[in-house]
């Protein structure tokens, strides 16, 4: 999509005055962005119509130029949709396509469309309501996922599993909990999505090419049309600013990043060494040599997608960072980015939520790996702090004793003998066993967005009245 400095043709491509000459095959392959921008026809044409609907209304065009304005882009929007309309790379870009067929259907009256705006303008709406559009189906798409773990949260409100820090078992909690934290995430990821709504909700038709037009138009006009909530208020910034693709762009790799751990817990909790979930045969794929395997191949691709998105988005932050204002041309490189991330979000988002509705939960596996690791120690220097009157250091000091005890014995701490727990501390009575099951110590964790169920079924009403 170039600079419109000039005025513009239908036929070839548009260069006058001292371009005597057209570009060679090289000019015109690194020019030409029809290959990709072809997906803003829709957002094109919705802009044109609004723009011929402001330029009657403000009497700078005809009421007859209009309607014929308005019927022939309808009859090119048809067209398209249906796939009987053939696009041209000398025509350069899908504004050029447009107003050639434009021209070709109504004849001269298509000329006065490009009254009063430029490409530049142009390009920045087109860009600016796909973009729109995308983020409104990554919500819709988002609130689809946390749907699906409000409902595997409140199935498991009571599964007991281990909780990890290093990878390592760390302390009980229950998988409703661990859902719960990706519901978390997923909502700050949609917060950002509505954010970022609120800051692109802004017209840019009508700032023209960089400095805005002689002629009387009605920008609120064309926003309110638009579905915006107002127009840009700077022509310089409005041609130049691709912050909201950027910001696009930096939503899908934070969601990409928190659906990538996701996934890579998926790829861990369905080995066999772990056996917590079992994808079935809709999300895995075998080996073309080993029988046995049945790989996550869903999960591994939406880890991959993530770095598709990090990739974008560091491509258009580089594009950007050493452009002077207003328009240049290295803003063409803008859509593919844009277009790709958000094709790979979609299908992560999509592949995520089928995913977790799917997998089958191994609640006992979970129960037995909970108990592993000396999982309940926390637990017991609690008690010695709540029972025993002990200082948390030295209770610390105490557990740590014990865990080494029963790591020597090979058996758990609560298969330790009272005489052995009563040699390291002789406060600790027989009541310590009482929080030392995995259950138990679940249970205890009532602090406000803690691990117990009766805090994990609060948490998922609430997300449940704002979901």
């Amino acid at each position: 999509m170039a600079d419109d400095t000039t005025d513009t043709k239908s036929s070839n491509q548009m260069w006058g005055g001292r371009f005597a000459s057209g570009p060679d095959a090289i000019m015109e392959e690194i020019n030409a962005s029809i290959g990709f921008d072809k997906k803003l026809f829709a957002q094109d044409i919705r802009g044109s119509i609004a723009h011929a609907t402001m330029l009657a209304h403000q009497g700078i065009i005809s009421t007859d130029d209009k309607d014929k304005i308005v019927h022939g882009l309808n009859t090119i929007l048809s067209e398209i949709e249906s796939g009987n309309f053939e696009f041209s790379r000398q025509l350069e870009d899908i504004h050029m396509n447009v107003e050639a067929r434009l021209a070709t259907l109504i004849g001269p009256a298509a000329g006065r469309l490009h009254t009063a705006r430029s490409r530049n303008d142009q390009v920045a709406l087109d860009f600016r309501l796909w973009v729109k559009e995308e983020l409104q189906k990554t919500e819709q798409m988002l609130t689809g996922l946390i749907a699906a773990f409000l409902d595997r949260a409140e199935e498991h409100a009571e599964s007991v599993m281990p909780g990890f820090t290093h990878l390592q078992t760390a302390q009980p909690v229950t998988f409703g909990h661990h859902c719960m934290a990706y519901v978390e995430m997923f909502g700050r990821d949609r917060s950002r999505v509505r954010h970022a709504i609120e800051h692109l909700d802004e017209s840019p038709i009508g700032a023209a090419a960089l400095a805005g037009t002689g002629y009387p138009i009605d920008r609120h006009m064309t926003a309110k049309a638009l579905g915006f909530r107002e127009p840009t208020r700077n022509s310089i910034d409005t041609v130049s600013d691709r912050d909201f693709a950027i910001e696009f762009l930096s939503i899908a790799a934070i969601a990409g990043m928190h659906l990538s751990r996701l996934a890579e817990e998926i790829v861990i909790w369905s080995t066999p060494q772990f056996g917590f979930v079992r994808l079935s045969d809709a999300f895995s794929t075998g080996s073309s040599i080993m029988p046995q395997k049945k790989n996550p191949d869903a999960a591994e691709l939406v880890r991959a997608k993530t770095g598709r998105i990090n990739g974008s988005l560091v491509a258009l932050l580089t594009i950007m960072k050493g452009l002077p204002l207003a328009y240049s041309k290295d803003m063409q490189e803008d859509k593919e980015q844009v277009f790709d991330a958000a094709e790979s979000l979609e299908l992560a988002i999509a592949a995520m939520t089928g995913m977790v509705r799917d997998m089958t939960v191994n609640t006992a596996r979970m129960k037995a790996a909970a108990g592993s690791g000396y999982s309940t120690a926390t637990d017991l220097a609690d008690w010695l702090v709540r029972e025993a009157g002990l200082p948390f250091r030295d209770a610390h000091h105490v557990t740590g004793r014990a865990v080494a005890l029963a790591e020597s014995k090979g058996c758990d701490l609560a298969e330790l003998p009272l005489s052995c727990l009563q040699a390291i501390h002789p406060d600790i009575t027989d009541k310590v066993y009482d929080v030392l099951t995995v259950e138990a110590s679940v249970a205890s964790r009532k602090s406000f967005g803690g691990t117990a169920p009766s805090e994990v079924r609060k948490q998922i009403a609430f997300w449940r009245a704002r979901n």
